[in-house]
């Protein structure tokens, strides 16, 4: 699975040959946080140990969630909110900025290519953030060990975020955002206050 998500190329080795499969696709998961599924859950009490809901999550290995660009935790929502929830964007609406990001990002890396498939050089060429952004990133990499690859993905992400706006230039907010989408439990005291996270829709 790792090969695939990372390159986009399956290679099969036997004794006597070799043969290399495209396998370029979008992988979407899912899994609850423990076994009883109520982890975390603000009214229903958790019925896992500690050692149990450990055994659970490292069923996931760390190097294949690493490969993971977007990581979010999904609390249930209350009725009230539920009920009061008012209509939100069409999707004709958010498909028009998705296509138009999308166009942008084939005319800058070109051969009909997305921001997911840049490359090391890429990256530092046409994601790198500004002054702010690159000094809240430096602290994130320090304070969560994150990878090279951590480091990477969290700036394709935040290039897309940029892209989703319009804007030319990788910010601090941006940067915020895609480090929100990493799934840090912390993250929410991580994040400078003065980049609150409501703001980064």
């Amino acid at each position: 699975m790792r090969q695939p998500l990372e390159n986009g190329r399956v290679t099969i080795a036997r004794a006597a040959d070799t043969v290399e499969y495209p396998a370029r696709f979008q992988l979407v998961a899912a899994m609850n946080p423990c076994p009883c599924g109520y982890h975390g859950h603000p009214t229903h009490p958790c019925r896992c140990t500690s050692s149990q809901i450990r055994r659970y999550t490292a069923r996931v290995s760390g190097p294949l969630l690493d490969r993971f660009d977007i990581r979010i935790h999904i609390p249930p929502v209350d009725k009230q909110e539920l009920m009061a929830m008012q209509p939100g964007e069409s999707s004709a609406i958010i498909a028009r900025r998705v296509r138009k990001a999308r166009n942008i990002q084939y005319q800058r890396l070109g051969n009909g290519r997305c921001n997911v498939r840049m490359n090391t050089r890429e990256i530092e060429t046409f994601a790198r953030a500004d002054k702010a952004g690159q000094h809240l990133l430096e602290r994130a990499i320090d304070h969560f060990s994150l990878s090279a690859r951590s480091y990477h993905r969290i700036l394709k992400v935040a290039r897309t975020i940029a892209d989703l706006e319009g804007s030319h230039t990788v910010t601090s907010a941006h940067i915020a955002e895609a480090l929100q989408y990493r799934g840090e439990q912390e993250l929410t005291i991580f994040v400078r206050p003065n980049i609150p996270i409501t703001s980064l829709g």
